[in-house]
């Protein structure tokens, strides 16, 4: 069986490891097949995981008001536009590229939508496709130095990212600054769904994921190859109904400090996960998504395979931009304005996210939910030190050395990675 076909079968990476045809493997087996893979260097998120449980019991001990249920919501609010970010990076991290102008691409988006509102009188639904189109031009722009012309990616992105930010000024203006005013958008950042639809929202969320899996079981036995066991299906969705259910609760728990009640899970929350979702099947399920994880692999070898290399970069970095955009709509919507800064600083902050998440900067290995988790891990940081009033120094001082220690595992990993093949 090729790589190919097994890789087509099924993107799940316990199923992915199993020898034979058609059988379903045991719990033993598989479990057993992933301890070998975290053995051998391929530890995923599973570092990032540890990172968050370590963090969140430090700064719970250290701080009272960490765990309550108005600091989760906020940290949730918080992390959402670092974790799109992070998101939209990884397409273009897959390949073994960056992009450092995604922040100041969603920064002039946004620019352009707020002054085509403000100033211009166009409604706020075509604005914001103008704004979107900045995101789409921009990758195309990217695209074509990087695969057509073969401009290293990143003095391409550095250039746009000096030269957005003359652009971001010419359209505001210097000093100047635009309150976004559109209840729509505003409640993206801060308005919460009512407390039966978090319910409702944790429902479909199990439904979908079981779906997905069962679907991915039955296009594994049609295609005559190894199945994941069927408890380590039910195994996740019970994982997904009991997290997923703490949450809920805690957030539909009143949180506000006055008579009015503030309850619910925030708009965002659910609008993340769709997106998340949306992308995690393209990676997995298309066969764009395996063209970019074989091109980050080797790129030589997937173009004399057939895949159409230069076309894939290009839709890789149209879609990392145009996620940048979501990013920046998510930083604005949540401050309730507009300036020349929007997304100047968070770039690096979004390549850091997806990096400790377990997203490899050598392109090849890495998925959405990975940068999902990174960013939270940079969040809670924030969040915690902010609480411990630390000057804002030591916050960079800690995400720094949280990046270089991911960094180093990440090329650790692929040396014992490549030790093991030659074995």
């Amino acid at each position: 069986m090729s790589q190919a076909t097994r890789t087509e079968a099924s993107p799940d990476p316990l199923a992915g490891d199993l020898i034979g045809s058609g059988v379903e493997g045991g719990v033993r087996d598989q479990v057993e097949a992933w301890w070998q893979r975290v053995r051998a260097g391929d530890m995923g998120a599973l570092p990032a995981v540890g990172g968050l449980v370590v963090l969140t019991l430090l700064f719970a001990t250290l701080s009272p008001f960490f765990l309550t249920e108005r600091n989760f919501a906020n940290l949730l609010n918080q992390a959402a536009t670092l974790v799109m970010l992070g998101m939209a990076l990884v397409f273009v991290l897959l390949l073994g590229e960056i992009d450092l102008s995604a922040g100041v691409t969603g920064g002039v988006g946004m620019a352009l939508f707020v002054v085509l509102v403000a100033k211009g009188g166009v409604p706020w639904p075509l604005a914001l496709l103008l704004g979107f189109g900045v995101g789409i031009a921009t990758g195309a722009l990217i695209g074509f130095f990087v695969a057509r012309v073969g401009i290293p990616s990143f003095v391409v992105t550095l250039g746009l990212f000096l030269g957005y930010q003359g652009l971001a000024l010419l359209i505001i203006g210097d000093g100047g600054l635009y309150k976004v005013q559109i209840p729509e958008l505003l409640a993206l950042q801060n308005s919460n769904l009512p407390v039966w639809a978090g319910w409702v929202m944790l429902a479909v969320i199990l439904a979908v994921s079981g779906g997905t899996s069962f679907w991915d079981r039955w296009r594994r036995t049609r295609a005559g190859v190894p199945n994941r066991a069927i408890a380590l299906v039910w195994v996740k969705l019970g994982v997904i109904a009991v997290i997923g259910g703490a949450v809920v609760y805690i957030l539909n728990q009143n949180r506000g400090q006055s008579i009015v009640a503030v309850q619910g899970v925030p708009i965002i929350v659910p609008v993340t996960l769709a997106i998340l979702w949306a992308g995690t099947f393209v990676l997995d399920r298309t066969k764009f998504g395996r063209y970019l994880y074989a091109i980050g692999g080797n790129a030589e070898a997937a173009r004399r395979s057939g895949v159409k290399v230069r076309w894939v970069k290009w839709w890789a970095f149209v879609i990392c931009s145009s996620l940048a955009v979501v990013s920046a709509l998510f930083s604005v919507t949540r401050v309730g304005s507009v300036d020349a800064t929007v997304g100047r600083d968070i770039v690096l902050s979004g390549v850091a996210a997806a990096v400790v998440g377990g997203v490899s900067l050598f392109g090849g290995r890495g998925r959405l939910i990975h940068a999902a988790i990174g960013a939270l891990v940079i969040a809670v940081i924030t969040n915690g030190l902010g609480l411990l009033h630390l000057p804002a120094g030591v916050n960079f001082i800690v995400t720094g050395s949280v990046l270089v220690l991911a960094a180093t595992v990440d090329a650790v990993s692929r040396l014992r990675a490549g030790g093991t093949s030659r074995t």
